[in-house]
């Protein structure tokens, strides 16, 4: 929301007498809003607070403020205050009846919300923003909420894709979401072909590619990456280009078209050279080489891992490093060279002693072995606790026995333990912590709720006869026979209305209302009298929130803190890891290419296989 209206509005309030509070208020938001467009949100924020300080008695004024710090700290990354600030707003909006203001508040908080892992708030948001945005027939704010939307289902989609390995194989929920973002997508789509906005449309594409993959449809993918690709070069977004040309790498990989996939590969690593970024550059390294692994061409994926492990170590990413080593060290070996491959093995060997990765080192320990059993050189075997020795073999299954949920390359659901309450073992259980049947003539015990009960009636039934003695019958045609002062006149009415006020106290508490805080709001100012209770639809809306705030969510809601403090549009951001047991390193691509090499590998030893001579 912009300052410039409200600007024009004090302005014309100042001429007529209005006060200088809110003239202070308006010239710090001023300032506040114009560091945050310059890209100083930390100073942006400083100001904004002392316009609050300030205070003003403008409701639009103080909307604007609260949008503004919203985005402020959402880009500084503490969604905690971003969510806050576009709860105010919000707020604010509904109490003015401002449907333009709760539909842009009510879009803000759902990316807030998205971003904190909170995918069903941020959904009723969402669905907020884009019903407001159709109700005014303001087609781009529909398109904002559209694609908006399809955000909050792609995340939701790819947070439930973590434990599954390749695209396509997830559960029938993760599905659904991916599916009903690739939806809100395609809405989004139309209408910015409407609009002739290529820029947006070159994001839907982007994403909707990017969901394709996801869902394993991997031409459909190659189809709307091709589209993102195309409106990049026409608008020279560079690094549009090269995250177009490494997705659709992905996708020839998982087609078999490995030519193709180098073809793009390359070009983002000119790219990735020409923005003069080295850690993407060393991805695209790491690609290739993996790349030519799968085509055979060892001294290619050679060099290319050579320049990988040269910028990792440039940029001092130790796990790159160590991936870079042990990728040369296969590439060696299937030369036949075993003395280089021995010696990039043992360097993958310390750096995994060095990082505490015991999954690696197992299958580093384990590669040096058998290339010193090739070479005929004594062998290195690890000593157990109790100074024995083990095998290489044993000592990895050792480790995965130790933390099986860590190095297995599928985690197993958790949704289905209810299923061990039908095993017999479980049923007996069940029968033995279930408290035994009362005995019979043994009147049960009333419950909490029961005691409650008796205790009010019992009550009511004891101030019930109190209160006849308390009634007085009105009699004004009749002259009372007995005279009574004004003085006891008074006391009688003093003894009815605290006896009322008592019994009443407790239902006028449960009645109260509490308003909500704002601030930055004058306690006197004029514009409060504007302000009106929501409608019946405002009050579903707010109890559809409450809902799925239960405790019963949270944990589902709970999700890993983001890596970096500024949000990244789906379309920017790469693939989660799909494998748990990989640590994240700078320079290794995110779209893990080892458990995709060993999968596609695993076919061809089929065709390897020979048959035994026939009997003669």
């Amino acid at each position: 929301m912009s300052l410039s209206a409200s600007a024009e509005n004090l302005s014309s309030d100042a001429q007529n007498g209005g006060g200088n509070d809110s003239n202070m208020c308006l010239e710090l938001a001023l300032e506040g809003e114009r560091l945050c467009k310059a890209g100083d949100c930390k100073s942006g924020v400083a100001f904004f607070q002392a316009a609050i300080q300030a205070g003003t008695d403008d409701l639009r004024t103080l909307s604007a403020i609260y949008s503004q710090l919203g985005n402020a700290y959402f880009y500084l990354g503490d969604y905690v205050k971003a969510m806050n600030y576009h709860k105010l707003d919000l707020t604010l909006a509904r109490s003015m009846g401002d449907k333009l203001g709760e539909a842009k508040s009510s879009g803000n908080l759902g990316n807030t919300l998205k971003v904190m892992g909170k995918f069903d708030e941020a959904m009723i948001c969402c669905k907020r923003h884009l019903a407001i945005s159709k109700e005014m027939g303001d087609k781009m704010s529909e398109g904002r909420a559209l694609y908006n939307l399809g955000n909050v289902y792609h995340a939701k989609g790819k947070q439930g894709r973590i434990g599954y390995q390749n695209p396509g194989e997830f559960s029938e929920e993760v599905r659904q979401c991916l599916q009903q973002a690739v939806f809100y997508y395609e809405e989004n789509l139309k209408l910015m072909r409407e609009f002739c906005d290529s820029a947006a449309q070159g994001r839907a594409c982007g994403n909707l590619g990017n969901t394709f993959y996801l869902l394993g449809d991997f031409q459909q993918a190659i189809f709307y990456h091709n589209e993102r690709l195309k409106i990049a070069r026409e608008f020279g977004d560079k690094a549009a280009e090269r995250r177009a040309n490494s997705n659709l790498g992905n996708c020839h990989i998982f087609l078999g078209e490995f030519e193709k996939a180098a073809q793009h590969y390359k070009r983002t690593l000119v790219l990735a050279k020409e923005l003069g970024d080295r850690a993407v550059e060393a991805q695209a390294c790491d690609s290739l080489g993996n790349t030519y692994t799968l085509l055979r061409d060892y001294p290619t994926a050679v060099e290319y891992h050579l320049r990988h492990l040269e910028i990792a170590q440039q940029l001092k990413d130790r796990v790159g490093e160590g991936r870079a080593c042990w990728s040369l060290g296969n590439a060696y070996s299937a030369m036949g060279n075993h003395e280089k491959a021995l010696h990039f093995a043992n360097q993958h060997l310390n750096l995994s002693k060095e990082l505490g990765d015991e999954m690696g080192q197992a299958t580093a320990q384990m590669n040096v072995e058998d290339l010193q059993k090739i070479l005929g050189i004594d062998k290195i075997i690890p000593k157990d606790e109790k100074g024995k020795t083990q095998s290489i073999k044993a000592a990895v299954t050792n480790i995965a026995a130790s933390s099986p949920g860590r190095y297995r390359l599928r985690r197993e659901s958790m949704d289905n333990l209810h299923l061990i309450k039908l095993t017999p073992e479980g049923k007996k259980r069940e029968i033995s912590e279930c408290p035994p049947p009362a005995r019979a003539g043994i009147a049960p015990q009333p419950s909490q709720e029961e005691d409650e009960n008796n205790f009010f009636e019992l009550l009511s039934r004891f101030q019930s006869g109190r209160m006849d003695d308390q009634r007085c019958a009105l009699r004004t045609n009749i002259k009372p026979n007995i005279k009574v002062t004004a003085k006891e006149n008074k006391k009688d009415e003093d003894d009815l209305l605290e006896l009322i006020a008592g019994m009443q106290s407790k239902r006028m508490d449960e009645q109260r209302v509490v308003l909500p805080f704002l601030p930055g709001l004058n306690a006197n100012s004029a514009n409060q009298s504007k302000m009106h209770s929501p409608q019946d639809n405002d009050d579903s809306f707010i109890e559809m929130l409450v809902r799925c705030q239960q405790d019963s969510r949270i944990d589902d809601q709970r999700s890993i803190l983001p890596m970096s403090a500024n949000l990244q549009d789906p379309e920017d951001a790469e693939n989660q890891r799909t494998n748990e047991n990989v640590q994240a390193g700078a320079t290794v691509p995110e779209e893990d290419l080892f458990a995709l090499i060993q999968r596609l590998q695993a076919g061809r030893m089929e065709d390897q296989r020979a048959s035994g001579p026939g009997k003669t």
